[in-house]
């Protein structure tokens, strides 16, 4: 029997999010299940540090906050939980929600994953680590939930994993259906960081009101594809452009490696479905590499720094003076940086607009070479230094910072182990089966805790359909975003083509077509006609650039190259750029080596998560063709609007794309809340003002 499309949402993108997205998601509309992600690079290091002064921490203690409110409300409206908020202690945050469940007389099952912290064994990347985590896939959820858990704690799980893993339950699919896992894991992509699938974030957020997006959902159908969407009435908005966006976000290649399923970027279509609806179809799977990735962290030494103003004239020959002044106490240091921003305007009308800010960045093994004696021999400059002294912060001790280092590990090296509610241990093993029980004591169980949850009508409700375990599956990627290109990955892709054709190479100036003359340009900055998003990925970054039509994607796709990009981005210049087209997406994607030091635990950049990177390149200037470009403000009246109908290049969704959402049986478990209304079948392939893919 084909099952129902599984509703599943997020309510939290990062350890920190909005706090009460948890109670909105579950009381602005029916979900089937609902997932948080609370992990990243920088949040593993925090937990780390957590669990050096207590052992019995080290998972995401604002989960517990959350639950206290929403868990008897996800009980009644027959929700399951699942959530990486385990972290560092997967078992004691399952600990803590029974005894939480247990308080609010609350009887809902917990089961966890757990395995992927690799302290207890030998480390893959020598010694000094805080943290060393592998990458889960979607194995362990899924035996969970087939066991009857309500609630599932992970630890470091990929983000993705989040929603395949749910999927692959209630669809009942096996390791190698790497289509349709490919189709949840590209879904669970876009869910995973919340808002910024909802308008947060959004390069174009001008022409929407973001004021307070409200949190994403997917329906995905069995066959894999699935429709991004969100409650009605919540603020924000889905379209192709916001799901584009955050398709390129924290991405390398078109290969999307996971434990799970290698997912194909470059097969992605996205269609508008509806107001507030974008389908995704047409994703294509690969087996997954046979190693998983292993994130490790570890105290790289100690930090400080003072930020100088300087303000009004001769800011180069004050910033030399500072500079001159401290070169003696700084030539003990191993790490010094100076960076002048020159955020000051000549003839400013306030003194803040008038000052530029001088930031010195210290880091060393010792804490006492950078230090509080450090900071405050650079505030005895006060009288002594460039006129209009001061600084913005006081002088400060040294704080540590940490290291971000990633590797890979062969994927049966890894004890990926599902803790199901009765405490049986069930392994997961490499080829995405069972590998045995361990044996070990059942957890406590929460008073009136029962193996088939009680439905708010006061039955039991029904299970997806009782087959055979189906054997698990893999996924692997780092904070935010697929797996860096490592073992088992094979080279972007480049072709130009649409889906099936063969790669063509890089676009060169020997591969490309001849070029008509010269039409009239205007130069303008790239983000008047371009979107961007862009993020870490370790040491390293992304930046994916798109196109809303088909004649600016021509035109970015043969203009934008690496040399380009390096211009455009000089920060980039000397270091290693790789560049990738996604046609289906009408984009590109540039993964930038170490511009990040040792990820944004060591603090090395001004903007170190590289949150911002890609609005720079949207700020700079190019000359744009006038043909591509809206008409300028003041421009006579009588040019002649651009004709919305996309041009036949254009790739379009497939005649045989599968409906936008099957219809529901008349006989899908009661217990589980219905939408109130049949969603729309998708409409033709049509040009809409975000431009179809």
């Amino acid at each position: 029997m084909t099952r129902r499309p599984l509703l599943i949402g997020n309510a939290s993108g990062f350890y920190g999010d909005r706090f009460d997205a948890l109670r909105e998601m579950l009381t602005d509309g029916p979900l089937d299940v609902l997932t948080g992600d609370y992990l990243a690079e920088l949040t593993m290091l925090i937990l780390g540090r957590d669990r050096l002064k207590n052992p019995e921490l080290g998972y995401a203690k604002t989960f517990l906050r959350q639950l206290e409110e929403c868990l008897g409300l996800a009980h009644e409206r027959g929700v399951r939980i699942v959530v990486n908020a385990g972290g560092l202690n997967p078992a004691g945050l399952a600990g803590a929600v029974r005894a939480l469940a247990a308080k609010l007389s609350v009887p809902v099952v917990v089961a966890h994953v757990e395995g992927d912290d690799l302290m207890p064994y030998a480390l893959p990347s020598g010694e000094g680590a805080l943290t060393a985590n592998a990458y889960l896939g979607g194995a362990g959820i899924t035996a969970c939930l087939r066991a009857g858990a309500d609630v599932v704690v992970t630890g470091r799980v990929t983000d993705a994993a989040l929603v395949s893993g749910p999927a692959a339950w209630w669809f009942d699919w096996a390791p190698d259906d790497h289509d349709r896992l490919a189709g949840a894991v590209v879904a669970g992509h876009v869910l995973e960081c919340g808002t910024q699938a909802t308008g947060g974030n959004y390069a174009f957020f001008t022409r929407h009101d973001v004021s307070r997006p409200g949190f994403p959902l997917a329906e995905i159908a069995e066959d894999g594809s699935s429709v991004i969407t969100k409650h009605p009435g919540t603020g924000g908005v889905v379209s192709v452009g916001t799901v584009t966006a955050q398709l390129l976000y924290e991405t390398q290649g078109t290969r999307y490696l996971g434990p799970d399923v290698t997912a194909r970027l470059d097969t992605v279509r996205l269609a508008e479905a509806g107001a507030d609806r974008v389908r995704i179809s047409g994703v294509l799977g690969e087996v997954p590499p046979g190693t998983l990735k292993v994130g490790v962290t570890r105290i790289g030494g100690w930090r400080n720094e003072v930020v100088f103003v300087l303000t009004g004239l001769d800011i180069d020959a004050k910033a030399g003076l500072v500079r001159a002044q401290l070169a003696e106490l700084l030539g003990p240091v191993s790490s010094v940086s100076w960076t002048l921003s020159r955020t000051d305007h000549a003839d400013a009308e306030t003194e803040e607009t008038a000052s530029a800010l001088l930031r010195l960045v210290v880091r060393d093994e010792s804490p006492d070479r950078v230090g509080r004696a450090l900071t405050s021999a650079a505030i005895e400059l006060a009288l002594a230094s460039y006129p209009g002294f001061h600084v913005t912060a006081p002088p400060s001790p040294a704080q540590p910072y940490g290291v971000f280092t990633a590797t890979t590990l062969p994927s049966g090296e890894v004890p990926h182990t599902a803790v199901l509610p009765d405490g049986t241990r069930l392994r997961v093993g490499a080829d995405g089966g069972p590998a045995g029980l361990v044996p070990s004591p059942p957890f406590a169980r929460s008073p009136g805790s029962a193996q088939t949850r009680a439905s708010s009508a006061g039955g039991a409700e029904p299970s997806p359909p009782e087959s055979p375990p189906a054997p698990p599956a893999f996924e692997e990627r780092g904070s935010g975003g697929g797996a860096s290109a490592g073992a088992g990955a094979e080279p972007p892709v480049w072709g130009r083509g649409g889906v099936g054709e063969s790669p063509a190479g890089p676009t060169t100036p020997e591969t490309q077509a001849p070029t008509a003359p010269a039409a009239p340009t205007r130069r303008v900055p790239l983000g008047t006609l371009f979107g961007a998003r862009s993020g870490d990925k370790g040491g390293d970054a992304n930046v994916g650039v798109w196109a809303e039509t088909g004649p600016a994607w021509e035109w970015l796709r043969t203009t934008l190259t690496v040399e380009a990009f390096k211009a455009l981005l000089p920060e980039a210049a000397a270091l290693e750029v790789a560049r990738a087209e996604l046609p289906n997406l009408r984009s590109l994607n540039f993964t930038v080596t170490r511009i990040l030091g040792d990820g944004v635990a060591s603090g090395h950049r001004f903007d170190p998560q590289a949150k911002a990177l890609g609005e720079w390149l949207r700020s700079r200037h190019v000359d744009i063709p006038e043909a591509l470009l809206p008409p300028p403000a003041d421009a006579p009246a009588a040019v002649p609007p651009r004709p919305v109908d996309a041009p036949a290049a254009v790739p379009q969704p497939s005649a045989d794309a599968p409906a936008a959402v099957p219809p529901r049986p008349v006989d899908a478990p009661a217990a589980r809340p219905q939408p109130s209304a049949q969603p729309p079948a998708e409409p033709p392939a049509t040009t809409t003002p975000e431009g179809t893919p």
